[in-house]
């Protein structure tokens, strides 16, 4: 029997339950009527649980999504952008976090960190000579950084895709068996021992095309296919578009199988005739999972040193799907990539501006701050892991919430160096695909240049990504990088 993940009533109400207990909603008689009639609990890491639902079973989870969503949060994490903008300043503020334990040139025992320093005053306003299209040689550097942009992110989405969805601990346990940890490569069969393969079986669908011995160019994935979505969408209506715009790009470009969580779901209420921002809303646990997060690079990367611009653009897009915190993480992801896609600032400038656009009372702003402070903190990253999944234990391994607070941490404890980064990200766990992507977006506009990133991330990618997106399959990331130049604001 067909068992679309991520969609069932009776799977919905568990993700449901879980959600309004973070945001501060009492949910407790709900969940109690629900447990006692034979229902269960969200599944741990599935999208959907092994078996449907009886028909009245159905219809009441139906009726308690429906209860559910009408219980407030009393949490200050407003969705609109003007209430969003009353609560942050207009320009990023200087340093804002102490670096307590943190020693001039010391080196992160985990592969490939730089030396820390302390990174410059945060510059507010757009960079000198990028307000315009600037002259040849700025725009030949810009397209540089984009390319190594495009290709950080599919190297590090590409390094997280075997290991999606395993536990922390098979992570480790597969790494340490095949002599690569601390991370510093690609993952592989060779030298697996079988009782670890056996307990931490890879991603069945990834690990054909991920793993270091079959990688063959950049193969599909929901994270390089966003941001080609979203170029697409720039191409089509320029920085003018509605988040109608997007719905519609959606709807003709973008196959419903390829959807997932939250997008999935507005997928769902599109077809549904439900118009946005409701599309976010309705029966959508996800809201504040990661979704928009990985969809908000290219509004970054169009907007070179305007954080806020990047950050207005990407609320556009993500309140077709999320709300509050998940949108809180494109905004933060796009501004971030602004101020790095700029050529002259660093990675702690660059994650400071990320967080002077989101609200700083929110739990996405705690998450992120979190994430820095420990990794400032802590000379070794393992244990820094180890704190963010003991604060965030209760989370899915799709929340925004964890996954900020380890982009956040990794690009830190990295000091934006692209291998230190990207392994940082995926050796931490949950959503490795997305996170080491971001992760390797943000580092590769620090690093400027594609051969900066290293041959050994760039040549398996052979300059060609797989994507149903109409009219991209097979298209090389120096392409991608001129598109996305002629797109920029």
């Amino acid at each position: 029997m067909l068992r679309l993940t991520w969609t069932q009533p009776e799977d919905l109400l568990g993700h449901e339950l879980r959600q309004a207990a973070q945001d501060g909603r009492d949910a407790s008689s709900v969940e109690a009527r629900w447990l006692s009639a034979g229902g269960h609990l969200a599944p741990a890491r599935a999208g959907s649980s092994p078996t449907p639902a009886p028909p009245a079973l159905r219809a009441l989870a139906e009726a308690l999504l429906d209860e559910l969503a009408t219980i407030p949060s009393p949490l200050p994490e407003p969705t609109d952008l003007a209430a969003i903008e009353s609560t942050t300043n207009p320009s990023p503020p200087p340093r804002p976090f102490p670096k307590p334990g943190l020693r001039p040139g010391r080196r992160s025992s985990i592969a490939g960190g730089a030396p820390f320093g302390a990174p410059p005053a945060i510059e507010a306003a757009r960079p000198a000579g990028l307000s315009g299209r600037g002259g040849v040689g700025e725009e030949d550097a810009l397209r540089d950084r984009l390319h190594a942009a495009w290709l950080g992110r599919a190297a590090g989405c590409l390094l997280g895709k075997p290991v999606e969805k395993l536990p922390l601990e098979g992570i480790r346990a597969i790494a340490r068996s095949t002599g690569n940890w601390p991370l510093n490569g690609w993952f592989t069969e060779r030298g697996l021992d079988p009782a670890v393969a056996t307990a931490h079986p890879w991603n069945r669908r990834s690990a054909p095309t991920s793993l270091a011995e079959n990688i063959d160019g950049m193969p599909e994935d929901d994270d390089l296919n966003y941001p080609l979505l979203a170029l697409l969408l720039i191409r089509r209506h320029g920085t003018d578009f509605t988040t109608d715009d997007v719905a519609r790009l959606w709807l003709d470009e973008l196959p419903a199988g390829r959807t997932f969580t939250a997008e999935r779901i507005a997928y769902r209420n599109l077809l549904a005739g439900l118009e946005p921002p409701h599309t976010a809303t309705y029966r959508n646990p996800f809201r504040e999972w990661i979704g928009a997060q990985i969809r908000a690079d290219v509004f970054g990367w169009i907007n070179p040193g305007a954080p806020h611009h990047a950050a207005r653009l990407a609320h556009r897009d993500a309140v077709l799907t999320h709300t509050a915190n998940g949108v809180y993480g494109a905004m933060f992801t796009a501004a971030t990539i602004a101020t790095a896609a700029s050529g002259t600032a660093d990675v702690h400038t660059a994650l400071a501006s990320g967080l002077a656009v989101v609200p700083p009372r929110s739990r996405y702003a705690h998450a992120v701050r979190l994430g820095i402070e420990l990794a400032r903190a802590q000379e070794d990253f393992e244990t820094v892991v180890d704190a963010l999944h003991a604060a965030y234990a209760d989370h899915h391994w799709v929340h925004v919430l964890p996954n900020a607070a380890l982009l956040a941490a990794a690009l830190t404890h990295a000091d934006g160096d692209f291998e230190g980064s990207i392994c940082r990200a995926v050796s931490g766990g949950w959503d490795t695909d997305s996170n080491g992507a971001t992760a390797g977006s943000v580092a590769g506009l620090l690093a400027g240049h594609p051969d900066a990133l290293g041959e050994r991330w760039t040549a398996p990618l052979k300059n060609r990504l797989a994507t149903t997106v109409a009219g991209f399959d097979g298209i090389g990331f120096d392409e991608l990088a001129r598109l996305t130049l002629e797109a920029r604001t």
